[in-house]
């Protein structure tokens, strides 16, 4: 066993019997680089990554390639859903060099943490014009050797690009609906009819482009949404036995995936799925959110209320062996061969609409066999976004056993995820924490606990997703340049400082803060909120316009920033009719704060009617008469 063995990760422990003289990150490998004048290795992975498992049994595994690899460099294996701000540095460097990025990612670095060569998968062989990966270490370690100028000069090159980051200037262009019409535009044209989606295969979900077009509106907008919800929802992208999504499709028709299931995807879809049922009352819709979201509660669930992060994508050494069927196992079980399409080795995916009692016989039969391995460690961030869609899940579709589970994620962020200072871990697993919480840690943490506010009415989520969002607000904020850090002020100097800006596959850190922030300044009536989530629109209005798909998210703060304000205080039960019909609509420009609650400036002054239930709908702070029945609702 090598030191890995140390660690919480379930990636870094699926290499703790390479022969590979592996150090996780941190500052012992780079003493160690520094005292013997050699350059590191860093593989960066993540435990459901089936490409990373490839290159772990072809090499990572072999003697012979490991005896290289330790006699040339210092080898550092990191869990990029540990360290995401080591993954996007090292990401972008690596896009830098070659044009394109992946998992698993191989950079070469100075002892000083400078890149100076790398790349993603490489292949025991040489392959498709590729070398081996021996050939490159031994390629590598000549050049460290003997153009270490060379070498120098190339690592000051990529880390001066990199360091541009830091520096990325805001725009100066007014914030306009413009931007909106814009991007919708540009996603109509990318917009693939046959299967929906955005783009050609591979095909990844595009959750946040969708929940713009939902905030857009209009039968165009809707129909773009519509037609890529069905296409994903068809099978084997979305796994129709067991409920939940694969990370993404391979083809173009989202029926072949890459197996394995990731908690954020299942997350963000939820919400996505059940904005769509809000919006048209497609019963599809509402069955993919249930399913979707009674697969996360009963595989990624763990003790003490959390969520695990993913699924892997392989069983046994074999992508998707747990989710297909031989021929001979579906006629057993029931399944008809029009169900099926080929995948490989004679083996079929089931795609179709399965009666509810066939369903649940799959689901039984495919319980009993070998099961994808599990990463079962809790990220804040990931746990965020299923918080949210659980807390809004739960409301709307009155399901009080999501509503518990969304109590118990958000207990679990609160307590074994927090330190005592009030700062959020990056991730928890067996009971210990790794790692500093990051810039998207705290802004999902927020977004999801102020869905539980809005979906049970209890003050205590309210104040909690402002304290965090202050917290980020002085942890992560850069003053000069507006916008938000990935890392914290006070966390590791990487040698370049990242801003995580794109919103693919997930809101980033930036957006969803944005968000967040215009959300609680019409709440609490502060501008200052509102300032620092215009810094960060402000930083990539220019972006937006070019390519929507990889803004979703950004521009859903921006068509929240100029929407006309709406705000929603609602004194007294949720459960009364004037609430639930208050809150009944797909309204993501109102925002909701329930009191009674004289310390909250939207609640301020304002309490139940008579002994009842009251709302109040606002527009900066000046309010309506309040209103007791659902008829007086305007």
């Amino acid at each position: 066993m090598n030191r890995l063995a140390r660690e919480t990760s379930p990636y870094l422990l699926q290499h703790a019997d390479n022969p590979v003289d592996w150090y996780a990150w941190g500052e012992e490998a780079f003493a160690r680089a520094r005292d013997e004048d050699k350059p590191l290795l860093l593989s960066v992975g993540y435990s459901a990554c089936h490409w990373c498992h490839v290159m772990e049994h072809e090499s990572f595994a072999d003697s012979a390639t490991a005896a290289v690899m330790n006699e040339h460099f210092v080898n550092v294996k990191v869990d990029r859903e540990e360290r995401p701000d080591v993954d996007a540095l090292y990401m972008d460097a690596t896009v830098t060099m070659t044009g394109s990025g992946g998992w698993p990612m191989t950079v070469f670095l100075t002892p000083a943490g400078e890149p100076f060569y790398a790349g993603t998968y490489f292949p025991p062989e040489p392959r498709h014009g590729m070398p081996s990966f021996r050939q490159l270490l031994r390629a590598v370690a000549a050049a460290w050797d003997e153009r270490r100028d060379d070498v120098a000069e190339q690592a000051r090159r990529f880390v001066a690009v990199l360091e541009q980051g830091e520096r990325l200037q805001a725009s100066g262009e007014p914030l306009t609906v413009g931007i909106l019409t814009e991007a919708e535009e540009l996603l109509a044209r990318a917009y693939e009819p046959a299967y929906g989606g955005f783009g050609q295969a591979p095909k990844f979900p595009p959750a946040s482009s969708l929940e713009l077009l939902l905030r857009r509106g209009g039968e165009h907008a809707l129909g773009l949404v519509r037609g890529t919800l069905d296409g994903m929802a068809a099978g084997g992208f979305y796994d129709v036995v067991g409920g939940g999504f694969h990370r993404y499709s391979v083809d173009d028709r989202w029926l072949v995936p890459h197996f394995e299931k990731m908690l954020y995807d299942n997350a963000l879809l939820a919400s996505t799925y059940l904005h769509a049922w809000v919006v048209t009352g497609a019963p599809r819709y509402r069955e993919v959110v249930e399913e979707t979201l009674d697969y996360v509660l009963r595989e990624l669930a763990v003790d003490g209320g959390g969520l695990a992060s993913a699924q892997d994508a392989d069983t046994d050494g074999v992508e998707g062996l747990t989710h297909t069927w031989t021929l001979e196992e579906a006629a057993a079980a029931g399944l008809e061969a029009s169900l099926l399409v080929p995948f490989e080795h004679g083996r079929s995916i089931v795609r179709g609409v399965l009666a509810p009692e066939l369903r649940a016989r799959l689901l039984e039969i495919r319980s009993a066999r070998p099961q994808p391995l599990r990463d079962d460690k809790v990220l804040a961030s990931w746990n965020g976004l299923a918080l949210a869609a659980l807390a809004e899940g739960g409301f709307r579709l009155e399901r009080p056993d999501w509503l518990d589970a969304a109590k118990g994620v958000a207990e679990f962020l609160l307590g074994p995820l927090s330190g005592e200072d009030g700062k959020l871990h990056r991730s928890w697993r067996d009971g210990r924490t790794s790692g500093e919480g990051f810039l998207d840690d705290y802004a999902n943490v927020a977004h999801g606990l102020l869905e539980l506010h809005g979906a049970t009415g209890e003050g205590r989520w309210l104040r909690e997703a402002r304290r965090l969002a202050l917290r980020a607000v002085d942890l992560f904020s850069d003053e000069v340049n507006g916008g938000f850090f990935l890392a914290p002020r006070d966390g590791e100097r990487l040698v370049a400082r990242t801003k995580d800006l794109q919103d693919a596959p997930v809101p980033s850190g930036n957006s969803m803060l944005a968000h967040v922030l215009l959300r609680l300044a019409r709440i609490w009536g502060d501008d200052d909120l509102e300032r620092h989530a215009e810094g960060v629109l402000r930083l990539v209005a220019s972006p937006m316009r070019r390519a929507p798909t990889g803004f979703g998210w950004a521009l859903c703060a921006l068509d929240l920033k100029l929407a006309p304000p709406r705000e929603i205080a609602i004194c007294g039960d949720l459960e009364a009719p004037v609430a639930r019909a208050a809150l009944a609509p797909f309204q993501p420009a109102a925002v909701v704060a329930v009191g009674p609650a004289e310390d909250v400036p939207l609640l301020a002054g304002k309490g139940l009617v008579g002994g009842r239930t009251a709302v109040y709908v606002c527009e900066r702070f000046a309010c309506r008469a309040p209103v007791t029945d659902p008829g007086e609702l305007g």
